[in-house]
């Protein structure tokens, strides 16, 4: 079976599992009943098997068969009344976020298919008694080579393996900031800084136009970094500065010798959210010294002493 129709029977699965679902608007928290917490704690044993062996099963057959089984028994869990109570503590290989407002919660996992293709699935389920269930369909083969500047329903996801979700708000609305991992290719990985909002019917909506750096012509609604496998690249929240902190990425000749590709030269850019923006910072810790560095340090006046306080010895023929 080849991996298109793969995908579209996982669209299929994930569609025919909430074909019936409610839209009750009710996020009060919701108790869960012993029967039900039964059904859900047996359900998180076969996805964290199965999630297991979707990420390292050595055999490509096993792979696909376990993540066709995996989309089956997340719906199947799910469908259980109130299921958006329970935390899946134990499901490791597959991310679960969700924001303070505990409106919704998405998930991604990863099924590697060899060294140079990778597909991405999740789903983003609402809060809400009964299962109400959006399906996330990894399209990015399909997209623009670098798709930027468009916005993305649900159905033409660009798949990547969240790790990070902040939620902010907006004129146009409250909003998600997510940064995401796609191994992309065997020589070239990726990570993305995604944007996540709901129209006005509460369908999911990925890009948005909230990021504001001097000198671009057209605004990105999200932001990718692509560089070289080589390296290793830091994209997330970080709480102490309160800024998205990423790495300063420059050109380099690739080590796999394939032109030139990105890397990190030792400094970070950021962004801060001000006002329902995320400004752009070039350069996040400028760090100047007053002075030229010195062969030795210099302890106040006592030049006779060395760095450790010590009389310093003196050369022959003094």
């Amino acid at each position: 079976m080849s991996l298109k129709i793969k995908t579209f029977a996982f669209i299929i699965c994930l569609i025919a599992g909430t074909a019936a679902q409610a839209q009750h608007k009710n996020k009060k928290t919701a108790t869960l009943s012993p029967e039900a917490l039964e059904r859900l704690h047996t359900g998180e044993d076969t996805l964290a098997l199965l999630a297991y062996a979707v990420v390292n099963d050595s055999i490509e057959q096993e792979r696909f068969a376990a993540c066709r089984v995996l989309i089956q028994t997340l719906v199947r869990t799910l469908k259980v009344e109130n299921s958006f109570q329970y935390r899946f503590d134990r499901l490791k290989s597959i991310s679960i976020l969700a924001p303070p407002d505990s409106s919704f919660r998405i998930f991604t996992w990863q099924l590697f298919v060899n060294d140079s293709t990778y597909r991405y699935y999740g789903a983003i389920q609402m809060n809400s008694p009964e299962l109400k269930l959006f399906p996330l369909i990894d399209r990015s083969d399909e997209l623009d080579d670098r798709p930027v500047y468009e916005a993305l329903p649900p159905e033409r996801w660009y798949g990547a393996l969240y790790y990070t979700l902040r939620q902010f708000d907006t004129k146009e609305g409250r909003k998600y900031l997510l940064c995401g991992y796609d191994a992309y290719s065997f020589f070239e990985k990726r990570k993305v800084i995604e944007v996540l909002g709901f129209d006005t019917a509460g369908k999911p909506v990925f890009g948005a136009p909230v990021f504001d750096k001097p000198g671009a012509k057209t605004e990105e609604l999200r932001m990718i970094f692509e560089y070289s496998a080589e390296a290793s690249v830091r994209v997330n929240w970080d709480e102490q500065y309160q800024l998205i902190l990423f790495d300063h990425l420059i050109p380099w000749p690739s080590p796999f010798g394939r032109g030139i590709s990105q890397v990190p030269d030792g400094s970070y850019d950021g962004l801060r959210f001000e006002k329902g923006r995320w400004k752009f910072i070039d350069k996040v810790f400028n760090d100047v010294q007053e002075e030229a560095p010195r062969p030795e340090p210099v302890l106040d006046a006592r030049q006779d002493k060395d760095i450790m306080g010590k009389d310093k010895k003196r050369k022959k023929g003094r």
